[in-house]
């Protein structure tokens, strides 16, 4: 999700302060670490076990660890395993940041999304989600520059892979996930434009789902969503996840898919609607599917880890405001975590990526 969005009847709404006051998980928890306290005031992020089942997951004791800050609002990270290391998007800044273990944050792609854009008509002129294509490419959900664009590691070379819907452009492309066969599947929420649903920039009267095929044919898969947002898909690629950042109604659904991409139908997976609270910032965001089904959600209070069936195993909070989206790196083993200002890095017990 962008760092701001539009209410649902459309005046622009600060993000920052929107997803400051979304919500808390309601259950009582069966461990809950918490870091010792830093002689300053840095954020301190908390790891709640809710089942067991997510000691299997998380080692009782571990705890994330702080690998980049002093961003403006940061999302979309994606683990390169053929350079070992991890992008992230700041899409206000409009930067791609590289990071390696062992190193510092340095600037990747600059402008990562449109340059010389307006900003009394583009809020958020940057990349947001990323995602790398079957080849190793790396796939860019350009907010500012309203497409899918795809840029060769190895090159540099950038092009447009998806660029309109029946002749008329996106809204502001937030998130996406890759098929196996190459189809890319992402959301177009009104986030980057600075007047949201009532932009005139808005060509389109939905914020879509949309799959771009092997074929390169882009179909509207859902269209009644109010703020779709963080984007998954199952292991089997039989379902598919969207998380809806709509303070009215903030949930996570899961739509059925047919063998050849098709939305069969769709439910209510998550309503993180009673989980909202002063204390839990935050909202339904990015979202990662680990290798057995295992659901890793942005939701109010943090980063959910839930079965497929929204069974709660265990909660993870910055410390520091919402968390944004996440991804599994370096052989599956590690949890990275895009979270307000910062980047967190958590180990694991076991390959989940």
């Amino acid at each position: 999700m962008s760092r701001s969005q539009s209410c649902p009847a459309g005046a622009p709404v600060d993000r920052r302060a929107f997803l400051a006051g979304a919500a808390a998980l309601a259950v009582l928890p069966v461990r809950v670490l918490a870091a010792p306290a830093a002689p300053t005031a840095a954020p301190v992020p908390a790891v709640r076990s809710l089942s067991p089942a997510f000691d299997r997951i998380v080692a009782p004791g571990s705890m994330p660890t702080v690998i980049a800050t002093d961003i403006r609002w940061a999302e979309g990270p994606v683990w390169v395993p053929q350079g070992g290391y991890l992008l992230f998007s700041d899409p206000p800044a409009n930067i791609v940041r590289r990071w390696r273990p062992g190193g510092r944050a340095e600037t990747s792609l600059d402008p990562s999304g449109a340059a010389g854009t307006d900003p009394a008509a583009v809020r958020e002129p940057g990349a947001n989600g990323l995602a790398l294509d079957r080849t190793g490419a790396l796939l860019i959900a350009n907010s500012g520059g309203r497409s899918i664009d795809r840029v060769d590691l190895k090159t540099g070379r950038r092009t447009v892979a998806v660029a309109t819907y029946r002749g008329k452009k996106f809204n502001s492309p937030n998130d996406l996930a890759v098929a196996r066969d190459g189809a890319i599947w992402f959301t177009d929420p009104p986030y980057g434009l600075t007047q949201g649903d009532s932009s005139p920039l808005k060509e389109l009267p939905h914020n879509g789902v949309y799959r771009a095929g092997p074929d390169g044919r882009v179909t509207l898969a859902v269209a009644d969503l109010t703020f779709p947002n963080g984007i998954a898909l199952s292991p089997d690629e039989r379902r598919l996840y969207v998380s809806v950042s709509d303070p009215a109604a903030p949930r996570i659904m899961v739509y059925d898919l047919d063998p050849a991409g098709g939305v069969v139908r769709g439910r209510v997976l998550l309503d993180a609607k009673p989980m909202m609270a002063p204390d839990a910032p935050g909202l339904p965001d990015g979202m990662k599917v680990a290798r057995d089904g295992t659901l890793f959600c942005s939701v109010p209070g943090g980063l959910m880890v839930m079965t497929p069936e929204a069974k709660p195993l265990g909660l993870i909070a910055s410390g520091d405001g919402p968390i944004a989206n996440c991804c599994f790196g370096e052989a599956g083993r590690v949890l990275y975590m895009t979270a307000n200002h910062r980047v967190l890095r958590l180990p694991l017990a076991r390959a989940m990526g």
